[in-house]
Order: structure tokens, then sequence, then C-alpha cells
């Protein structure tokens, strides 16, 4: 079952957060497998965290990392909410058609009329 994950930590800044990213790519999951969604907000000086993730036992995995270097860059997230998710919308994907340039239309166009 997908959870949320959201950390509100007392105080994290921008750049406490950037180092953090910095530091999970450098440990080789700057996108962990089982992460869905990520998103990081509020103030530069006062960000919160909200993730999905596939199941509980993914977040437990990312966590064996993450929580070193939080410890590390002193950044105390507190107890994070963890919750079940009913349901993740996210946009649907361009078929190929669609992703195609207005320029390679026109080119293949172009061809056929050659022909």
């Amino acid at each position: 079952m997908a959870i949320g994950v959201y950390f509100s930590p007392k105080e994290m800044s921008a750049a406490k957060y950037d180092e953090c990213i910095n530091l999970l790519r450098k440990a080789g999951v700057g996108h962990p497998t089982g992460r869905v969604y990520h998103a990081c907000f509020g103030s530069s000086t006062n960000l919160s965290v909200f993730d999905v993730w596939t199941s509980q036992a993914a977040f437990d995995k990312f966590g064996k990392t993450l929580t070193p270097i939080l410890q590390q860059l002193g950044i105390d997230t507190g107890q994070p909410q963890v919750v079940p998710i009913h349901r993740v919308i996210t946009r649907p994907k361009a078929t190929a058609a669609k992703k195609r340039s207005p320029s390679k239309r026109a080119a293949r166009r172009t061809a056929k009329k050659k022909r």
C-alpha cells in the first residue's frame, strides 16, 4: 500500500536541505526505488517535505541512508507523519506523436511530397 510521509522539522533551511540532497545523490539514492513523488516547500529558512512511497518497506530502506545524513547535518525532523495514500493522480504521458516537434513533422511531410 502506498504511503505519504510528511516531515516538518522545527528548522530546516534551504542550504541544509540542498546539502542533504547532494549527500543523498553521492550515496546513490538521489532517486530512491519506491519514491513516487517528492516535494519540499515552505520559506527558505523553514522547509518541510512531503513524499509518496510505494510502501512502508521502500521508505524504511531509504531511511537507513537518510537518517545518518540528517544526523550529520544536525536536522531534527522529529517523528514523521505517515498516512495511507488513497490515490495519486499524475499527468498522463504524452503519446509519441505529441512528443515530436513541429519541425520534424514538417520535414517528414516535405520528404513525402518529394517522393
